[in-house]
């Protein structure tokens, strides 16, 4: 039991009277940090928060008037002393009347102490109460602390730490994994309503910083303790702790056992999810090599099933800005949900069937990952489907926010529209480079008669008769014009390119 204003009062031996008691009942139940005793006018440099100064009121023999006793007071409140004990037949009568008004004025706490009541008495007490309790703190931890090492080495470690947690504590108890979604562990008591969208924001906002951190969220019913799980360059989760109170040395120690235990526990962990992503890799390979029923018996025995074909294939890069959309992947993985996928160098290989291309794509705007997703395809289009999903993913311009591009708009487009998309418009302008020194009258005059003739499928007199020139002119512009950008227009291939290139600019 912890050393307080009311225990003392209670104390019949210490002949205690509270002349000034405080607006607040609870103040006499808040624990007494120490008791001290001073005769000094500004003894508060020798005092800490939460103390009780005992005197004997030599200091108002010799400034008994009102003055005095409100700036005593002040000093005193404004060091956060809890209470003033004032020692009465020793050099005072009685507590001064003015020391009596100053102290309802500032609403502090007054106690005669009479009878000549030793203060040594009272230091003492407060001192053995303070150490009785702060063994009987540690008798708790060092039992909390065992209990929590014996749940440590259950089958279901983690979960039996947080139920054990939760008990030790009388608190509510949760755990979020690295995707900020709440952890299905059963336990006793559930996070308040009111108190839910302020936890999930304080968690995602932990963990967008990427380091490891702690905080609190002070509420009407409690107070909520915030810890990041994890190494500083993979945060794995946040544990959430409501308590009715702020937690003390001893309930604080114990949560810092807790963490350190369930990062471990989930550090050990990381080496079972590289083997994952390892073996994932390997049912990649396996598909794109042909061999299906190797590739599809591995996937159900890493509990990642492959998707019935025809499947899409979709690409996006796998750098460091996409290790949150891994990690919810492999969480949906871990419950039996999401796509297969597996990280292929710098890339990442998504099989999604097509009805849950949508979906998908909700969650890569979600994470802000720009993809290309292929046309449908079976296990034997594999690599043809892997290709359209690089081109799709290559044809989406990165500016800033999520975009999943999907192949079949692209070819829907024709050849034209793919080019566009992949740097065509680029190729053309380096082709007709050489025709930018010359005014552009001519440049327009030329290529509009290259368009008329291409249009004519290279037949002279027709398109001569329609721009309105002799056809020996028409070749003379077309020679030039060949000359000028290094293509034989003579040939099919170099007709088809200034074509294209007339197409694109």
């Amino acid at each position: 039991m912890a050393a307080t204003l009311r225990t003392l009062l209670d104390t019949a031996r210490f002949h205690l009277r509270l002349i000034v008691p405080p607006i607040d009942a609870a103040v006499l139940d808040e624990p007494l940090a120490w008791a001290h005793s001073s005769d000094l006018p500004d003894p508060t440099p020798w005092l800490e928060p939460g103390q009780l100064l005992l005197t004997d009121g030599g200091y108002f023999r010799r400034h008994p008037g009102r003055d005095a006793a409100d700036a005593y007071v002040e000093r005193l409140a404004g060091a956060s002393v809890r209470a003033l004990g004032f020692a009465t037949s020793v050099i005072h009568d009685e507590v001064p009347p003015a020391l009596v008004d100053a102290a309802r004025r500032r609403d502090f706490p007054l106690i005669e102490v009479a009878d000549r009541t030793p203060f040594m008495a009272i230091i003492r007490h407060v001192a053995d109460t303070i150490a009785a309790d702060q063994r009987e703190r540690l008798d708790w931890l060092l039992d909390a602390q065992r209990a929590i090492a014996r749940a440590a080495l259950r089958v279901d470690g983690l979960s039996a730490i947080l139920h054990e947690l939760e008990d030790r504590l009388d608190g509510w108890v949760a755990l979020f994994d690295a995707a900020g979604e709440r952890v299905a562990i059963p336990t006793e008591r559930r996070i308040p309503e009111e108190l839910g969208g302020a936890v999930e924001h304080a968690v995602r906002r932990a963990l967008s910083t990427g380091t490891r951190r702690g905080g609190r969220i002070s509420t009407a019913g409690g107070e909520v303790t915030l810890q990041t799980l994890g190494r500083r360059d993979r945060l794995r989760g946040v544990l959430a702790i409501g308590n009715p109170a702020p937690l003390d040395e001893a309930g604080a120690d114990l949560v810092a056992s807790v963490i350190a235990l369930a990062s471990i526990a989930l550090e050990q962990s990381r080496a079972l999810e590289d083997a994952r992503r390892s073996l994932r890799a390997g049912v990649l390979d396996l598909l794109l090599a042909g061999s299906v029923d190797v590739a599809a018996r591995s996937a159900q025995l890493l509990g990642s099933p492959l998707p019935a074909e025809p499947v899409r294939v979709v690409v996006a890069p796998a750098g460091a800005a996409r290790r949150l959309l891994v990690e919810e992947l492999e969480l949906d993985a871990e419950r039996g949900r999401g796509p297969f996928f597996a990280l292929d160098g710098d890339r990442l290989v998504l099989l999604v069937p097509d009805a849950r291309l949508d979906a998908l794509a909700a969650v890569l705007r979600r994470h802000r990952t720009i993809a290309g997703a292929s046309g449908p395809a079976g296990w034997g289009e594999l690599r043809a489907a892997l290709a359209e999903a690089e081109r799709a993913a290559a044809a989406v311009a990165d500016g800033g926010s999520g975009a999943l591009q999907r192949f079949d708009q692209l070819a829907a487009d024709g050849m034209i529209g793919l080019l566009a998309r992949s740097g065509g418009r680029e190729a053309s302008r380096r082709l007709l480079e050489p025709l930018r020194d010359r005014p552009a009258g001519d440049v327009d005059e030329l290529l509009g008669a290259a368009r008329v003739w291409l249009g004519h499928n290279g037949a002279w007199d027709p398109a001569a008769k329609e721009l309105g020139i002799h056809r020996h002119t028409l070749r003379a512009r077309m020679a030039g014009l060949g000359s000028a950008i290094g293509l034989d227009l003579d040939d099919f291939a170099g007709r088809a390119e200034l074509w294209a290139a007339l197409q694109l600019s």
